[in-house]
């Protein structure tokens, strides 16, 4: 079987190599590529990094890189998002102002509260926490994550977290000082994780072979 042409869409935002480094890893070799060619002739993205929305988009435009990535997910060609990558899929984000995203699913990124329950919160979520898995797969999805990984701790840093507008799109939650928040989400043929799969130890690198091997 011909392996599949993986971009990891570089943007000029967040450290790449580590993603890069676990699809080597699991026998899935990926390009990196700020190249709207090499996006539009993609099998398949992967949108990883840290930092901010607004920055994000802006250097996706200043790129030329926004219709590509928009044209390959109305094809049907999957794309996995992994921390600001799961929250750029959003329609927009309240960082720094409000900023629109791609628009892929819908629903809005916001901030941690200082408190709640009036307790103060620890801002950023850094760290290792249970993904706790809502639904293992619709049928408007593509890539399942299944009820193996309820339950599992994964990796993660981020001040901001996806807020989707529907319920549907949610696939795990995650408990941060006692509030529940979307940890995975995934509409159609497009799945995206708040938490970093790469630095997740085997439990993560097994979800990117799962990944990589539904294309």
């Amino acid at each position: 079987m011909m392996s599949k042409r993986i971009i990891i869409v570089d943007y000029q935002l967040g450290n790449l190599f580590s993603i890069n480094n676990a699809m080597q890893k699991i026998g899935a070799p990926a390009e990196i590529s700020s190249s709207p060619e090499a996006i539009a002739s993609s099998d398949a993205l992967i949108i990883p990094g840290v930092g901010a929305f607004g920055d994000a988009m802006n250097n996706m435009k200043r790129l030329g890189i926004l219709e590509p990535i928009q044209k390959s997910v109305q094809s049907g060609r999957p794309l996995l998002g992994i921390c600001l990558g799961l929250q750029l899929l959003l329609s927009e984000s309240e960082e720094f102002g409000i900023h629109p995203g791609l628009g892929i699913i819908p629903g809005r990124v916001r901030r941690f509260p200082n408190k709640i329950a009036r307790q103060k919160v620890k801002v950023p979520h850094v760290g290792w926490n249970r993904i706790r898995v809502k639904d293992s797969g619709t049928a408007k999805r593509g890539f399942k994550l299944s009820d193996q990984y309820d339950g599992q701790f994964m990796y993660f840093v981020h001040s901001f977290y996806t807020d989707a507008c529907d319920p549907a799109d949610v696939v795990t939650e995650t408990d941060y000082a006692g509030m529940p928040f979307c940890s995975s989400a995934a509409r159609g043929n497009v799945f995206g994780c708040q938490f970093h799969p790469e630095k997740s130890g085997p439990v993560g690198l097994r979800m990117l072979k799962e990944w990589s091997d539904s294309l």
